[in-house]
């Protein structure tokens, strides 16, 4: 990240005129709100002894770095301030628009603290990457260094090219038959020349001459057997085409599935499933769609255009002028226009993908819908959403449909000159039948691939705008990614927590200095208020996300330096909403080991208190559960989610709320299994019912972010914080229910 901007040549000489020679400036980072005033001329220059403001070519502020400390960093309603105490007093340094410079300046925070202890002779350097285009300004999509604003399409048809390596071959098959069909049909016309002026038109002919007529039979046979050339060749390229458009297909799609399985958890979650879906789905399709469909069209036409260029002007140069006239109308007309498709093709593609969203937002939440008698208002909104998708793509359709007849009309006009003075040829003599027919059909085919220019923008809008989707998700960089070498190791299951300090946004830690040791085999209880911390403590131990500062250990070995597949695969988790895919019971219990036999699959079962529930089923472990397992009670699909993390027999088991909202019988059962379970493995449980932690080995209260407590439950009862007024908060609420 840039922490050294370049002054302008009048702020430069300002600042080297005020600054001391001892002075050493270490940053300079721009700001842009100065009052209520949007400012293009702010600085904020840091040297190693003062922090000078500058703004309108003038020093409006030097602040002394020995009487500033508690810098900070603030986000307003639209904007963000920079503030630090001077002279014990809080002050605004400056204020920016949110979001471009709060990575920069929160950076300094630290930077300027040190400063202002003196304890930094050399400049902090900050490695996280830009987040906006250095050409556009705009952000880069999410977790890349990609503009779709800005993007070199030369290297994106590159890219492009290399996923087809392997199927090459059969992708570039249509292009040589379309090349063969092309031949035939510039064959065809001067075979019926020949039949047109040597037979037809030729009335010296004597028909009844066997020579004469064997002669004009073979031509008729010549011209059946190229037509039907010229049909088994397209019969050939659509079936090829099939074959290699379903690989490339499969190729894609499972590519971007591949990479979406990589993407870390903040990722996934900043996209929406209907997003997810119709990228893979309908952005792949267009994709595919031009590739085997229209590009072998397209270039077959271009083969077609050059060859009838070359022989109208072989056969006429003067006439083949009548073909060009009206083309540079056309071509300045689309060019003018393609702005305006480009937009309206974006627009069309973001209206789709709402629609897909609001559609897979409303599935999912059917039975919310239904039990609050909301269907109405449902289907107000996904019409709604489909209306105004439907006007954009109708209003695109009337555009496209009004403009492009124009055009092709403009195109065609040409041809109408043709015949006009075609015809004058031929009554003048200078032309013959045949000569004017080959003429006629030559330019027919060079007007397709000109009739294509009205179609081919169009086309090649819709495929730019889903190539670029693809490959958002395709360039971004894991967040979380194995170093070179990962290590596989056998976890036995010590756990430390040194000095941690995490956020989703780096200006805006979640966690904040966290220091924990755990032993093998030891359950810990991790509590707090909503929002404290406690699953995102959790996740930086799965490693669903990498901390911003310090280091998780597991046995003594940096979880970075762990695969993750070795980490997670060590790893049982129950979470409070518990997901089960469609398919049996067995099937479920199996996904965290599919090679596990039924017996295994029966001893995790029983270990979890389900063995029993499941033999009442109509079909026992065949029982097929559903989509997300609804047709199972919540107890019950919990205590199936206790089988699956126990059958791969875990070193860590985390159990996230795992007895949240259960009634007491199944809280007992699903209470027992946890007591089974966390037998000699190391057990991470967050629950807000504290009855659930009576046996843990240890707690760990979250406060705001930072470790409030840490020790034994009668160690913290007898410390009478945090803890102590859970407990007697929730015994109060447990009496008053009685």
């Amino acid at each position: 990240m840039k922490l050294m901007f370049d002054l302008p040549e009048a702020e430069e000489k300002l600042f080297l005129a005020a600054a001391d020679p001892s002075e050493k400036r270490m940053y300079c980072l721009p700001f842009n709100i100065e009052g209520k005033q949007f400012v293009n001329d702010g600085y904020m220059v840091f040297t190693d002894q003062f922090i000078y403001k500058i703004l309108h070519q003038e020093i409006v502020a030097k602040y002394d770095l020995a009487n500033m400390k508690d810098f900070s960093t603030e986000i307003h309603y639209g904007s963000c301030g920079f503030y630090a105490k001077v002279d014990g007093d809080t002050t605004l340094l400056c204020r920016f628009v949110t979001g471009r410079h709060m990575p920069r300046y929160t950076a300094m925070i630290k930077a300027c603290e040190l400063l202002a202890e003196r304890a930094s002779k050399e400049p902090i350097t900050n490695n996280e990457p830009e987040r906006f285009c250095s050409k556009c300004g705009r952000p880069f999509i999410a977790n890349t260094h990609y503009c779709p604003f800005c993007q070199d399409k030369k290297e994106v048809y590159r890219k492009l090219w290399a996923m087809t390596r392997g199927m090459r071959l059969m992708m570039c098959f249509p292009l040589f038959a379309a090349i063969i069909s092309m031949v035939i049909r510039f064959v065809l016309p001067a075979v019926q020349k020949n039949a047109i002026n040597n037979f037809i038109t030729n009335p010296s002919v004597d028909i009844h001459d066997n020579k004469t007529l064997i002669h004009f039979i073979v031509i008729i046979a010549a011209i059946v057997m190229l037509d039907i050339v010229h049909r088994a060749v397209n019969v050939i390229q659509s079936r090829i085409s099939a074959v290699s458009g379903n690989k490339f297909t499969q190729m894609l799609r499972a590519l971007l599935f591949e990479k979406i399985q990589t993407l870390s958890m903040s990722s996934i979650q900043k996209k929406s499933t209907g997003d997810l879906m119709g990228r893979i789905n309908n952005d792949v399709s267009v994709v595919q769609n031009f590739m085997t469909g229209l590009l072998p069209t397209y270039f077959s036409q271009l083969f077609s255009f050059v060859l009838a260029l070359t022989l109208l002007i072989w056969l006429d140069p003067a006439m083949c002028l009548y073909v060009f006239i009206p083309l540079p109308v056309a071509v300045a007309a689309i060019i003018g226009f393609r702005k305006i498709m480009n937009r309206r093709n974006v627009r069309a593609w973001v209206l789709g993908q709402r629609t897909n969203h609001k559609l897979q937002d409303q599935l999912n939440g059917v039975r919310v819908i239904k039990a609050y008698g909301r269907e109405d208002l449902a289907v107000e909104e996904f019409e709604n959403c489909t209306e105004r998708q439907a006007k954009q793509d109708r209003s695109n359709a009337k555009l496209f449909d009004t403009f492009f007849p124009f055009v092709g009309f403009a195109v065609r006009f040409g041809s109408y000159l043709i015949t006009l003075f075609g015809n004058l040829a031929l009554f003048g003599g200078t032309m013959s039948v045949g000569d004017l027919n080959q003429f006629t059909s030559y330019s027919n085919i060079i007007y397709e691939p000109l009739m294509q220019i009205t179609a081919i923008p169009r086309n090649i809008s819709n495929f730019t705008t889903s190539l670029s989707k693809i490959f958002e998700i395709l360039e971004e960089e894991p967040e979380v990614a194995d170093i070179g070498l990962p290590l596989d190791i056998r976890i036995e299951g010590d756990v430390s927590i040194r000095n941690v300090t995490f956020g989703y946004d780096s200006y805006n830690p979640v966690l904040e200095g966290i220091n924990i040791e755990i032993k093998q085999g030891e359950m810990v209880g991790v509590v707090g208020h909503s929002g404290c911390g406690k699953t995102t403590l959790i996740n930086l131990i799965m490693r669903l996300y990498d901390v911003t500062e310090g280091e998780i250990l597991i046995d003594d070995v940096n979880i970075k330096d762990i695969s993750q597949n070795a980490l997670r695969s060590q790893m049982g988790v129950v979470l409070q909403e518990t997901h089960l895919f469609s398919g049996s019971i067995r099937d479920n219990i199996k996904y965290a080991a599919p090679h596990a036999t039924n017996d295994e699959v029966v001893a995790a079962a029983k270990l979890a208190n389900a063995h029993d529930f499941i033999l009442n089923l109509p079909e026992g472990y065949n029982t097929m559960v559903g989509e997300k397992g609804f047709s199972l009670s919540g107890g019950e699909r919990q205590r199936i989610a206790i089988a699956r993390a126990l059958i791969h027999d875990p070193r860590i088991m985390i159990l996230d709320e795992a007895t949240a909202a259960l009634d007491t019988e199944t809280e007992k059962l699903i209470q027992d299994a946890i007591n089974k379970v966390v037998k000699n493995r190391t057990t991470f449980v967050i629950a807000h019912r504290l009855s659930t932690l009576r046996n843990a080995n240890k707690l760990i209260v979250l406060d705001h972010g930072h470790l409030a407590e840490f020790g034994t439950h009668k160690e913290l009862l007898d410390k009478k914080g945090i803890y102590y007024h859970l407990v007697m908060a929730q015994r109060k609420a447990a009496l008053e229910k009685q």
